[in-house]
């Protein structure tokens, strides 16, 4: 049993956890090039060598903590894609997904909107690819929409500007704000699906 009032030294994943947190802070408030390594170091209590026990590079850390979240967002909207739902309801879903995600990686999105184009390709388009993964979703939505006669035709460029609205609001969205994430979320569906809807004098697809 070990002596009482000892503290407990985190496990190593907590550490991970604690090094990618503590640098995505440093990252978002000072920018990339601007926190060496040795910030970092003091940020969470560990020397060099023992940073270094934990990650390969400061790039690759770059890299982790422009993923965070990613994993779980793509999961979750693949799932909302798949479910027996109207597009329009898809839409919502995936908005409040969106925002929810934001909300919780608000440090993440600043680094990766900020320092993507200082990245290696290799990093940057491992990056670049799975957010096209991410987009494609909202695409095949809108077309699933279109093609039931739920939504008029939409251009592919929409999908762009439907989640920069989504997106940037990184800048904005503080913890403890007038609205919830959620609340933003159908705040902004509210108004796009007043739009993509199919108005009753436009025939369906195949119709007329």
């Amino acid at each position: 049993m070990g002596r009482v009032g000892a503290v407990a030294r985190p496990r190593r994943g907590d550490q991970k956890t604690a090094i990618r947190e503590q640098a995505a802070r440093l990252f978002a408030e000072r920018g990339y090039h601007a926190t060496g390594i040795q910030d970092i170091c003091e940020a969470v209590g560990l020397g060099r060598g023992a940073l270094y026990h934990h990650i390969h590079s400061k790039e690759e850390l770059l890299f982790e903590i422009s993923m965070l979240g990613l994993d779980e967002l793509l999961e979750v909207s693949g799932e909302i894609a798949t479910e027996r739902l109207a597009a329009s309801e898809k839409l919502r879903r995936l908005s409040r997904a969106l925002m929810r995600n934001i909300a919780e990686n608000r440090m993440a999105l600043t680094v990766y909107f900020r320092e993507l184009d200082l990245m290696s390709p290799k990093y940057r388009g491992e990056l670049v690819e799975r957010r096209a993964d991410y987009q494609n979703l909202w695409q095949r939505i809108l077309e699933e929409g279109a093609a039931n006669g739920e939504f008029d035709a939409v251009d592919p460029v929409l999908v762009k500007g439907l989640l920069g609205m989504h997106n940037h609001s990184y800048l904005w969205m503080r913890e403890g704000g007038r609205l919830s994430p959620e609340q933003i979320a159908d705040r902004f569906c509210d108004v796009l699906l007043g739009g993509l809807r199919r108005s009753a004098a436009a025939p369906a697809p195949g119709e007329g």
